[in-house]
């Protein structure tokens, strides 16, 4: 049942669109009947609001519930690389498992050790121990009209494979991207990593699932060609 809420607050957390029974099932991983049967019982706790085929909120409670479920699952990964050595597609598995396992007095431990990190290693705020979040102010890469220059504020991580790509074209956190025009109706996204001192990377094409995971924020104009 704690997944479930979590799930939700992750759904509503960076997209404004009504939660439904089948977004929670495709982001859990599993049946609509089982979704369905597990929002009943919390309804019935008064963790959420759901109406018969309706959309799907959390009420002051269950929102609580769920933020504390998400700062333990964020200072686990963010423990997990920082400490342990894991890649940032490792995490999320492994903290699933391990967020039911540890007590409050150890997920603050966590915190005071890593120094009160604000994100995990996939850009997402860390609620802070009285609840609060603090979200970057990010919009989709896609979003974003060429040419610009953004900073990546974020990354979802649904998807191993697709992060273990971006790492290899150094598509990080806090990697400073040249957005380039792109071919009409072709709906992708051209974008240059900004190297520093290494200079530019080449050109990396992404297409709409991709360039839909990535959170951004301006920094400036785009160089000069």
């Amino acid at each position: 049942m704690q997944n479930y809420l979590k799930v939700i607050w992750g759904l509503q957390e960076w997209n404004d669109a009504p939660v439904s029974n089948s977004a929670i099932a495709e982001s859990a991983g599993v049946r609509l009947s089982t979704v369905s049967d597990a929002l009943r019982k919390l309804a019935e706790q008064g963790l959420i609001g759901h109406a018969r085929y309706g959309d799907v909120s959390l009420t002051a409670e269950g929102r609580e519930y769920a933020i504390s479920m998400t700062r333990r699952h964020r200072l686990l990964e963010t423990y997990l690389v920082r400490n342990l050595g894991y890649l940032w597609d490792e995490v999320h598995d492994e903290a699933d498992r391990l967020e039911h396992a540890v007590s409050d007095e150890l997920v603050n431990r966590i915190d005071h050790a890593l120094g009160y990190p604000t994100r995990d290693p996939h850009g997402d705020p860390i609620p802070t121990r009285e609840g609060e979040v603090r979200r970057p102010d990010a919009v989709l890469l896609g979003a974003v009209e060429a040419p610009s220059r953004v900073r990546i504020e974020r990354i979802s991580d649904a998807d191993n494979e697709m992060l273990q790509y971006f790492a290899s074209r150094g598509l990080i956190v806090d990697a400073v991207l040249d957005i380039g025009p792109s071919a009409p109706y072709s709906e992708t996204v051209e974008v240059t990593v900004d190297g520093g001192d290494a200079g530019a990377s080449d050109p990396v094409t992404l297409g709409a699932a991709a360039a839909g995971a990535i959170w951004v924020s301006p920094v400036g104009p785009a160089p000069a060609a």
